[in-house]
């Protein structure tokens, strides 16, 4: 319906120019709500996906401004958002702090960490090399792309017929009850917080190869957008719900409806009270929902 309704406001929308832009800025959201999905699952939120993606944006321009071979800047751009989940999910589990709360104070450190490190600067001129991660194409079609497809199908296979998998929707479900059923708790929240680091910690690499810049505000907003094709994809913002496929289709939703408004000229900042009254919407449909099924 959003298709045909952009196509009738404007025709550079069923342009071929703009579908392949499209899918150049729809890999770093689709990526990073994979991770989102499995955290929602258990029942928790990450609001720190955005000053990951844009910690690892720094990391990997400082690195390729000063020299760093191509596998050191993806290994510490990774290893980044890889070290950030992987402490949020330690504060979680053994400190027994709400998700909310840990990581909107990630949210808040990480931003401050990328002034003090960028020192107000932009980061500019990177490298061509690294850049075909984000820029080039295979049949027409974005590498980013491709590498989003490979990773929907190994996560997808990982929650559906993996333990660990398994053991995510059953914390969402009922986490006493998978605890009794031998459920390491703490073990599985700390592998979902960590492995979504480490996908946005690869997404925000893809970002730096397709934009060719890192600023200060890299990554401001960017967890809203997760959160909305996670929820917009049908993963119960309850817990004990969800699939990947399902938030890769939210997350072309979200580029389709970012990339309609741009079009028709209407101000960014509009961009935002969109994506909000999505997830809200999604958290209604969603309370209905499950209101029915206990009825």
């Amino acid at each position: 319906v959003l298709m045909v309704i952009f196509s009738l406001s404007t025709e550079k929308f069923m342009s071929v120019s703009n579908f392949s832009n499209l899918l150049l800025q729809l890999s770093g959201v689709a990526i990073s709500a994979i991770g989102m999905t499995m955290v929602i699952i258990t029942g928790g939120i990450d609001v720190s996906v955005g000053s990951v993606l844009g910690m690892a944006s720094v990391v990997a321009g400082k690195l390729l401004m000063a020299g760093s071979s191509f596998f050191v800047v993806i290994l510490s751009a990774i290893a980044t958002g890889f070290g950030i989940g992987i402490l949020n999910g330690i504060i979680i589990s053994y400190g027994n702090v709400p998700p909310i709360i840990v990581t909107l104070g990630m949210m808040s450190m990480m931003r401050a960490l990328m002034y003090q490190v960028l020192g107000g600067r932009w980061v500019s001129g990177i490298p061509p090399d690294i850049r075909i991660i984000g820029l080039g194409k295979w049949l027409g079609i974005p590498l980013s792309m491709w590498i989003t497809a490979v990773l929907i199908i190994l996560f997808s296979y990982f929650l559906s017929s993996r333990p660990t998998g398994r053991a995510i929707y059953a914390i969402g479900n009922n986490p006493e009850a998978a605890r009794v059923s031998g459920v390491n708790l703490a073990r599985t929240i700390i592998i979902v917080y960590s492995l979504t680091g480490l996908l946005v910690g690869f997404a925000g690499l893809i970002y730096v190869a397709r934009t060719g810049i890192v600023q200060t505000n890299t990554g401001s907003g960017f967890e809203l957008e997760v959160i909305a094709a996670v929820m917009l994809g049908g993963t119960s913002v309850f817990g004990g719900k969800g699939t990947v496929i399902g938030s890769l289709l939210g997350a072309v939703l979200v580029g389709i409806i970012k990339n309609g408004m741009v079009l028709m000229n209407v101000p960014a900042l509009s961009e935002g009270l969109v994506i909000g009254v999505l997830i809200l919407i999604s958290v209604m449909i969603d309370l209905i929902r499950s209101r029915g099924e206990f009825l």
